[in-house]
């Protein structure tokens, strides 16, 4: 009975600590969301409060297996606008989310190539089933650094994406998710579609 009693507490005492962890990581999406949307550089003032988000929901945070490709010749990625640039296909990222895998490829673009900031930058376009209905219509980015990548996987974390700058007003050169890209599954997770037409 003793023993009984030892395992159930154990079980309440993990559960405990399993929902205060969730309740963390879910906080500090709440405090990303609040900082992405004070330090926006296109929406402004009183704009910023059609800003709208998923809640926040650690099944959206995964782990990606990474296998790094070897394009040397890249490809034109097309915009939004008339302005083009050239990507390279640096990596495939596999993933699950509730136990079904999915693809995704990373981008490197050349004109960042070329900066020191940004040399090592990674880039991440998708659309996937919300698309158009409750997330903007031309998908949405992730982004993160080539040190990132640890034993060949990266933290893909889609509560953190975000939607290009033609979800918020017209003239800009927005790269348009590959068809590689379009991800067959509803990730409810991220920012939603701006709430205020352009």
């Amino acid at each position: 009975m003793k023993r009984y009693f030892t395992l159930l507490l154990l079980m309440v005492i993990a559960g405990f600590a399993n929902a205060q962890t969730k309740k963390a990581y879910a906080d500090s999406i709440l405090r990303y969301q609040k900082n992405y949307a004070d330090a926006h550089e296109v929406v402004k003032g009183a704009d910023k409060k059609y800003f709208r988000f998923f809640a926040p929901d650690a099944k959206y945070k995964v782990v990606a297996n990474f296998i790094q490709l070897n394009d040397t010749s890249g490809f034109i990625m097309k915009t939004s606008g008339t302005r083009t640039s050239r990507y390279f296909k640096y990596g495939i990222l596999n993933f699950d989310i509730d136990r079904k895998p999915y693809q995704l490829r990373v981008y490197r673009s050349q004109d960042l190539m070329a900066t020191k900031e940004y040399k090592d930058y990674l880039f991440v376009p998708y659309t996937d089933l919300t698309s158009g209905e409750e997330s903007y219509g031309g998908g949405k980015y992730l982004e993160f650094f080539i040190k990132d990548i640890v034993n060949t996987t990266v933290i893909l974390d889609f509560n953190k994406a975000y939607n290009p700058y033609c979800a918020y007003a017209s003239g800009y050169n927005c790269p348009i998710p590959p068809g590689e890209n379009n991800l067959d599954v509803a990730i409810k997770a991220g920012e939603k579609q701006f709430g205020k037409s352009h």
